[in-house]
């Protein structure tokens, strides 16, 4: 072999083994270079969930916004935690974040705790805004994963903390009151069923405040606050839902729903001369499906989608802003079944689900769910914009710390 095609191959050879993405990432951007990123997240939202939305919102020849978009793929969820093969939110948003596996509960940590720089961070540095819109607590682990580094996502008062004194997103929108206010202090919705405030950091409302943001905590304050600046709604105690045991009344009522946070995030953010990256994410899919209450897990799915659509009509709008839709694990152990008779799984916690109408059609479906927890299932990945074919294929779902690191 000639000296000169052996360096050829070996140039080559390192470009798969060291480069690849990243060069692949540049040369697909011959396009519009992304400017802004949205991210959503379904939580626990597997490839069931996102079918049977389908089939009871747009019927067997239609498509859901999130499944119309142009690239698809897959995305593992392994987690690096010396117990668990099974991925929790806090380690799969980690995955995203810092482009490391984790263990579980860890919040922009390595599996030494180390911190790592996130992307949301990564975004501010670059000079873009940033934002968070979440049906969970602001400071639950999906969103806190972007934005903060902790050794265990339970100290949320300290994610609040540095939400404001480190990382600075300028749009924080969802539930958890009760970790930005000290014990006795109730705020804009009572202590009630366990609910309560719980903060240890001081009145950390009164100190977003002092640092230039606006805070509103109904929808009619949100739908009155300038489109610019910085803003902090907080719109429940906890989560913007309600679980109760077995799934027997659970409610999905939120103060505002997650479109219309969606929509004054963009609003806000789009004002941006250079760029933003906002995070969105609907908690309620993961939490139904821990209780195996499937007529909420498709609630859920449905506002999920509604938030999709106006993501979607954005990027339609500015070709510079590459959205993407995942869910960080798959919940529930979730499969698409006949409408049959026989009830297989038995009458446990983990049983049949339905039956379920499909639209525009006559026949019906059930959903039967093996497990309360989370499963090592891939989870679909869907984008659109610059850089979205990078996510063709399967990947880790550090992949996704990848792409975005390019651009944020």
């Amino acid at each position: 072999m000639r000296p000169k095609t052996l360096a050829a191959l070996t140039t080559a050879a390192a470009l798969v083994a060291g480069g690849a993405a990243t060069y692949a990432a540049r040369a697909d951007n011959d396009a519009p270079r992304a400017r802004s990123v949205i991210f959503i997240n379904g939580d626990g939202m597997g490839p069931a969930q996102r079918e049977a939305a389908r089939l009871k919102y747009h019927g067997f020849d239609g498509r859901l916004a999130m499944d119309s978009l142009p690239v698809s793929g897959q995305l593992t969820t392994s987690p690096d935690d010396p117990i668990s093969a099974i991925t929790d939110s806090a380690a799969g948003a980690t995955a995203w974040t810092i482009g490391k596996r984790t263990y579980n509960g860890a919040i922009g940590v390595d599996v030494h705790k180390k911190a790592w720089r996130t992307l949301g961070r990564q975004a501010k540095d670059d000079g873009k805004a940033t934002g968070l819109v979440t049906t969970a607590q602001v400071t639950d682990a999906s969103p806190a994963a972007w934005f903060s580094n902790e050794e265990s996502r339970t100290a949320e008062d300290d994610i609040a903390r540095q939400y404001l004194e480190v990382s600075k997103p300028d749009v924080i929108l969802g539930g958890g009151e009760d970790w930005w206010l000290p014990a006795s202090n109730p705020g804009a919705f009572p202590d009630h069923g366990g609910e309560e405030s719980k903060g240890t950091k001081g009145n950390l409302i009164a100190q977003a405040r002092r640092d230039g943001y606006r805070y509103v905590s109904s929808a009619s304050e949100l739908r009155a606050a300038p489109a610019d600046g910085k803003l902090l709604g907080l719109f429940a105690n906890e989560e913007m839902f309600q679980q109760r045991e077995e799934g027997k009344g659970d409610v999905y009522d939120p103060v505002v729903p997650l479109a219309d946070m969606t929509s004054k995030a963009l609003d806000t953010l789009s004002k941006s001369r250079n760029g933003f990256f906002l995070f969105v994410e609907e908690e309620a899919i993961d939490e139904f499906s821990h209780h195996n209450n499937a007529t909420r897990m498709l609630q859920a799915m449905g506002e999920l989608e509604k938030a999709v659509v106006v993501a979607k009509a954005y990027a339609a709008e500015h070709p510079d802003t590459l959205l993407v839709i995942a869910g960080d694990h798959e919940c529930g152990g979730l499969t698409v079944e006949d409408n049959a008779k026989t009830d297989e799984s038995g009458s446990g916690v983990s049983r049949e689900d339905g039956p379920f109408p499909v639209a525009r059609s006559p026949r019906r479906f059930s959903l039967d769910w093996t497990t309360t927890g989370h499963t090592g299932v891939d989870v679909p990945v869907t984008a659109t914009g610059p850089y979205a074919t990078q996510f063709t294929g399967k990947h880790p779902n550090t992949h996704v710390h990848e792409v975005l690191a390019e651009i944020l």
